[in-house]
């Protein structure tokens, strides 16, 4: 009863938060220059707000060729799969320009649209006239397909064209509308171009026209519009897409429900939106309901690579602790809305836990999704493998891909932060930001390091003048031990919710080294956590590492053990996988039994001896590069 309540007191606060705004708030002129994934600088509950794409040179570093290759690789790829599969030219005969049968599921919009953001936060980045083109192109052909009242979707044509979210449960109308959006800010910020923007606006104000309280009173079984709806309002001003927006996260009672359950991505996008919704209403209700589902998901439902679900029935988050190994589902999109909702609370807070858990996941779960090649891809993400498994080109569902691709090109958006006082750093990155402070001064900060392969980085501080500003420097949770000098100057290095603060006026020239130790964990989970009692895994800085046959030949990985005390080393390996470090240990190995009963008495076999192992290990998000192999993250103790 008490349960029940709350959930009734915290729907009818978020209620009461859309419906007491004045409807009389005047449309805010478009603002195509700031290329943010997040527009947040007129969020009144936001605290750091995400600088624009475009204000951030990403240098020669560890997510630069990943998003070279993305660009020139991944994204062609992928706009010549989604061409081959049928799903531009779904749109091409909404339109009359194609005589074609419809292909792909009803939800096939979505892929398209995602590719599209992709392709605008690329372009944003790096000049390139011919991906523009192609988008351009794209663009045209969906917009030649919107119905005169503003609706768009090419599963309703023809016969069903009148049975319009008929089953929004499965048929998932609004989930494509709101990455039509997110294309369509992500276009409009990258290039000025309105074209797609009016489109997503008409069909925006469509839904308004027909969703609410006394209008169609259910939502999307796949959340994903709120947060595109939330970022529709931060680049118009129109604040009718806010409280729909609202509207259908109460409606889904997100914030009455005390931990996360269900399918994985679904519940990370709809805590992402109310984080969303949260900067701009700042209800707290909502806030402290996302706090309890964060800390439900990070105490016992995410695994150590940051992804998400663990059970392939229903793509779901598992019971606490419910984190197997072998079957985990784990889904690129998952790692990838796990990483979106922490850059979110980051954003409300200030909190770096939430950095923590955003970089885990980048690094690892997601990345883990990605060739080396960027055009090939994993849509589960398993955490040992003893079959067949290799990376696709195409995926009947293919919405990891598309997410991917969008993920890849928007990296930039992540590594910084501003507030009123100064200059944010969430992830250390080879890279250079352009800012202008709250007082109009501007500053170029450039950035030096070899992350995550070492753990030293230099700031460099170049204002147009001498000026007074702040600047926070996450301090990771991996990292035990740090220190920072300012112009060759040590400081205190104190730590106040994952960040070390460095406030002073700034000159040309000055300088901020952080040195991080990076030593090699093994790390262990807790005893809840089944399959992985008496296993240890290794990680060194944000990256978890794993054992693949592929560089460890002549040796079962089943049969594989280290001690508690085992000491691996980290080495170069610049032709290696792209360049990376890897790990070189020693270890055991136990040979099976061939022809042994599945079950006998214990001790009724002599024990097979051990044999001393040296074993490589490599970053997990790297394995399944160079054809089929084994592989586990949680190795088992031999002590």
């Amino acid at each position: 009863m008490i349960y029940q309540t709350l959930l009734l007191v915290i729907g009818l606060l978020i209620l009461m938060s859309i419906s007491s705004p004045s409807d009389a708030s005047v449309d805010q002129a478009h603002d195509a220059k700031d290329s943010s994934v997040l527009s947040t600088r007129k969020s009144p509950h936001a605290r750091i707000h995400p600088v624009p794409i475009s204000s951030v040179r990403m240098m020669a570093g560890f997510w630069k060729p990943w998003m070279e290759a993305n660009r020139t690789k991944g994204l062609p790829a992928l706009l010549e799969q989604l061409e081959q599969h049928g799903v531009v030219d779904n749109f091409r005969r909404m339109s009359g320009r194609k005589a074609v049968e419809r292909k792909g599921p009803y939800f096939s919009d979505s892929d398209l649209y995602k590719w599209m953001e992709g392709a605008a936060w690329a372009v944003a980045s790096d000049e390139d006239a011919a991906l523009e083109s192609k988008l351009d192109a794209v663009i045209d052909d969906v917009a030649a397909a919107q119905r005169p009242d503003g609706y768009l979707n090419t599963f309703f044509v023809d016969d069903i064209e009148g049975q319009r979210f008929r089953n929004l449960s499965t048929e998932h109308e609004l989930y494509c509308a709101g990455h039509l959006f997110q294309a369509a800010i992500a276009h409009y910020r990258a290039t000025g171009k309105a074209a797609l923007l009016k489109v997503a606006e008409r069909f925006a104000d469509y839904l308004v026209d027909h969703f609410g309280p006394g209008k169609i009173e259910q939502v999307d079984g796949h959340p994903e519009v709120e947060m595109a709806l939330i970022e529709l309002y931060r680049t118009t001003g129109r604040r009718s897409y806010l409280e729909l927006a609202g509207f259908m996260i109460s409606a889904q009672h997100f914030a009455l429900r005390q931990q996360i359950g269900g399918h994985a991505v679904r519940e990370g996008y709809i805590a992402a939106g109310a984080a969303d919704y949260f900067a701009e209403t700042g209800d707290e209700a909502l806030h402290r309901a996302l706090d309890v589902v964060w800390h439900d998901m990070s105490s016992g439902k995410v695994y150590i690579t940051g992804g998400l679900g663990s059970r392939h029935g229903g793509e779901a988050v598992g019971n606490a602790y419910e984190l197997p190994n072998e079957r985990a589902y784990a889904e690129t999109c998952a790692a990838i809305s796990n990483a979106m909702w922490n850059f979110r609370m980051l954003g409300i807070t200030g909190d770096g836990r939430y950095a923590d858990m955003m970089e885990r996941a980048l690094y690892n779960g997601f990345l883990s999704g990605v060739s080396l090649d960027t055009a090939h891809w994993f849509y589960v993400n398993p955490l040992a493998c003893w079959e067949s498994y290799q990376r696709s080109a195409w995926f009947g569902c293919t919405c990891c891909p598309t997410n991917a691709v969008r993920m890849l090109a928007s990296i930039p958006g992540y590594l910084y932060g501003t507030s009123d006082d100064g200059i944010w750093v969430h992830l250390y990155e080879d890279s250079q930001l352009e800012w202008c402070l709250s007082d109009g001064v501007k500053v170029l900060l450039t950035q030096e390091t070899h992350y995550p392969w070492e753990g030293k980085v230099r700031l460099t501080v170049n204002p147009e003048r001498d000026t007074e500003f702040s600047i926070h420097l996450r301090a990771p949770a991996w990292c035990s031990k740090l220190s920072v000098a300012v112009c060759g100057e040590k400081l205190s290095s104190e730590i106040t919710n994952g960040y070390i603060t460095i406030s002073r006026k700034w000159k040309r020239g000055d300088n901020v080294e952080l040195t991080m130790e990076m030593p090699v964990e093994l790390m262990e989970s807790d005893r809840r956590v089944a399959e992985n009692r008496a296993s240890a895994a290794l990680q060194r800085g944000p990256l978890v590492y794993c054992l693949e046959s592929t560089d460890n030949p002549g040796l079962s990985l089943r049969g594989v053990q280290i001690s508690r005390t085992a000491k691996f080393e980290p080495r170069s390996g610049p032709e290696l996988l792209g360049g990376v470090t890897v790990l070189a240990g020693v270890g055991t190995e136990t040979p099976f039994e061939e022809g042994a009963p599945l079950y006998r008495p214990l001790g009724s076999l002599k024990s097979p001896e051990a044999t001393q192992a040296q074993l490589t290990a490599i970053p997990y998000y790297a394995w399944a590069n160079r054809g089929i192999s084994q592989m586990e993250v949680w190795i088992p103790l031999a002590d």
